[in-house]
């Protein structure tokens, strides 16, 4: 069964692009559906990444900030209580 839905999708003897009398078109057909598919899902693992890096950019700039607006206030309180 696999090889039948394999053959139905890659086999250019088999799919519907079998009618077209050229083999060098249907070979170039075959290539860019190939290339269209794979920038299709290969965009998927791309924007993970991507809006992983940015996730932990955003997320180090906010922990920055908030660090460097405490520090103040906790140094202050620890200055005060030693007097």
């Amino acid at each position: 069964m696999f090889m039948q839905i394999y053959s139905g999708v890659m086999d250019a003897d088999w799919n519907p692009l079998r009618k077209i009398p050229s083999v060098a078109l249907r070979h170039l057909i075959m290539q860019l559906l190939a290339w269209m598919f794979s920038l299709y899902f290969g965009s998927f693992l791309i924007f993970g990444i991507t809006a992983s890096a940015h996730f932990l950019l955003i997320f180090g700039t906010f922990m920055t900030a908030a660090t460097f607006a405490t520090a103040p206030k906790i140094v202050k309180s620890k200055y005060n209580k030693s007097k």
